[in-house]
């Protein structure tokens, strides 16, 4: 069944633009018995995934990796060229090459922002912005992105002009409204599932097009926001972008499609996602969990300074798991010899290896077997 989300009206300018209908509209949460089946099974996986990441030692390390996946995906969907390993390395401050990996560290900074001002400030149309400010701040964008603020004047998707654009969001009057719209369904907690309630926020608020550039990053921070929110992890390892950039061309199609009217077939796909995603986080948990064993085995059987060392870089490799002597040497306070007879021994242990074979100054060193994990 269609719902009718809203229409395409001719503007006095002569372009047609899409207008949202009151959001949400009479008969929008009146789903199947199977989407809400299937959002039973992605309720149901994203507990386990709770539960497994609970057993997880040095999780707060380990977020970082997710985010980081996260953040690559999302900014590689709008066209950036660099990999996580990229954004990593440019974190550590080992980067070699010039890299568009600023994007991703961006988006991090964005998301990072947006969990921590969540835990004393409501999820809300001013919340959006701010995470739009970190997000495109000295960014790089396609045009001027006016960081923090909603569009003033029409912008569009595909095409060069609004009069041959694939899709014409709202006007900025019926873009206020619709926004205003929006709001009161994010803070009405009680009308959905809080699944089907990340589903359809997403998409309205894509929809919507609210700023001049950085929608689709703003709008996937957006579901890792309610879903902090909403509860459903204590801690945010559940990210889609991966999936949406594995799917990005039925991703794109889902999201149109839902302005006239599929919205059970958007739903359907957004839960799809969240339970391919979340078995995807469970297997990555579990392998995490044997590989840290196994190398901390490894550390343990060392002599007693070596191994309190050891276990320290271990645990910080975790978290930044490409390295040089200096990041060493700022963790353990050894000198650069110490810090580079530690660097070999790991290397001996075959923990770290060295990145690139051809450098021979400041070199890096990459805990290869961990960030593959996140890789596949």
């Amino acid at each position: 069944m269609k719902i009718e989300i809203g229409q395409n009206v001719k503007q006095t300018e002569g372009f047609t633009a899409f207008v949202p209908r009151p959001f949400p509209p009479k008969g929008l949460l009146e789903l199947s018995q199977a989407i809400l089946i299937k959002a039973a099974e992605a309720d149901r996986l994203i507990g386990k995934l709770d539960g497994i990441t609970h057993t997880l030692p040095d999780v707060d390390f380990f977020l970082s990796m997710f985010v980081a996946k996260d953040a690559a995906s999302s900014s590689q969907i709008e066209g950036t060229k660099a990999s996580m390993a990229d954004a990593i390395e440019m974190n550590a401050g080992v980067t070699v090459k010039k890299t568009d990996a600023d994007d991703i560290l961006f988006y991090i900074k964005a998301l990072n922002y947006g969990v921590e001002r969540l835990k004393d400030f409501p999820l809300s149309l001013r919340l959006i912005r701010e995470i739009h400010a970190q997000l495109m701040t000295d960014a790089r964008a396609t045009h001027f992105a006016d960081p923090g603020e909603f569009r003033k004047s029409q912008n569009w998707i595909g095409g060069t002009t609004p009069n041959n654009a694939s899709f014409v969001p709202p006007t900025v009057s019926e873009m206020n409204r619709a926004l205003n719209d929006l709001e009161k369904f994010l803070h009405n907690e009680k009308l959905a599932l809080p699944l089907i309630h990340a589903a359809l926020t997403h998409a309205q608020f894509e929809t919507i097009h609210p700023f001049l550039d950085g929608n689709g990053r703003a709008g996937r921070l957006l579901i890792t926001m309610l879903l902090c929110h909403r509860n459903m992890l204590e801690r945010p390892v559940l990210f889609l972008s991966s999936y949406f950039k594995k799917h990005q061309k039925i991703y794109y199609q889902k999201l149109h499609d839902y302005h006239f009217g599929e919205v059970e077939s958007w739903i359907d796909f957004f839960l799809d996602g969240v339970i391919e995603t979340a078995n995807d986080s469970i297997s990555v948990s579990k392998q995490i969990t044997k590989l840290r064993e196994n190398d901390m085995a490894k550390i343990q059987s060392l002599a007693k300074r070596e191994s309190a060392s050891g276990v320290l870089v271990l645990r910080k490799l975790y978290a930044q798991p490409i390295v040089s002597s200096k990041t060493i040497m700022e963790w353990t306070k050894f000198s650069r010899v110490g810090s580079q007879k530690l660097i070999d021994r790991f290397m001996n242990l075959d923990i770290l290896e060295l990145k690139d074979a051809k450098e021979t100054y400041d070199r890096a060193f990459v805990y290869r077997k961990y960030i593959d994990i996140f890789m596949k």
